[in-house]
């Protein structure tokens, strides 16, 4: 039998936390492994529990959900760990420092159950959870104000013409057989060139690829 996923639940509100357990404990494949109510908690209680997924709020006290996702990422022993960070979408712009950090995708506050239980199993299975919408508009807020360490060209020199063209379009928030489609590809090859930009930038996963893909102007607001 599968083992369930195991969550550790982060917010400093014990009411939503409640709430999410009374939901996820409804799931046979998802299991509760937790609860934290700052950073400091969770990086502790990730260390302690090894969960699949962290389902992290951002501002909390003592550490903020940023700063706690940068230590699980970093953290020996918690390679495997992904990082589903809540926002509240206008509010927070920091997002994308989150996805810095090491987050694997986010989900809004008002998302609804099915929302949530959908983000934590694809989070689970190694996927990124980005809406092409809600990335490019946080995403470009802050890029629109920020340069990068290396030049766009100098950062991506080490990629081929054709992982350029894909990572262009895992900036936009395709899948792999929406990148096959628009490139005349296999799922599989797309995959696979994902997979290959991914090794050769870096990147821990396909997240950060969007963040590289509009650091380096690659991908833009108004792709």
């Amino acid at each position: 039998m599968t083992q369930p996923i195991k969550v550790l639940l982060v917010d400093d509100e014990h009411l939503v936390r409640s709430g999410f357990k009374l939901l996820l404990d409804l799931e046979d494949d998802i299991t509760v492994a937790g609860e934290a109510a700052n950073g400091a908690d969770a990086v502790a209680q990730a260390l302690a529990t090894r969960p699949d997924v962290v389902l992290m709020d951002i501002r909390m006290p003592r550490l903020d959900g940023i700063q706690a996702t940068r230590r699980i990422a970093e953290a020996a022993g918690l390679e495997q760990v992904r990082v589903l960070i809540l926002t509240t979408y206008d509010t927070d712009d920091n997002v994308f420092e989150a996805l810095e950090a090491g987050a694997s995708g986010f989900l809004l506050k008002d998302a609804g159950p099915a929302e949530l239980l959908h983000a934590i199993r694809v989070i689970a299975a190694g996927e990124a959870l980005l809406a092409p919408r809600v990335t490019r508009r946080l995403i470009g807020q802050v890029t629109a104000q920020r340069r990068a360490a290396k030049s766009g060209a100098e950062r991506l020199a080490v990629l081929t013409d054709r992982e350029r063209e894909v990572l262009a379009l895992v900036g936009q928030g395709l899948s792999n057989d929406e990148i096959g489609a628009a490139l005349f590809l296999s799922p599989a090859t797309a995959r696979t060139h994902v997979s290959r930009a991914m090794t050769k930038l870096g990147a821990r996963d396909r997240a950060q690829l969007v963040v590289i893909a509009y650091r380096t102007g690659l991908s833009r607001l108004d792709s």
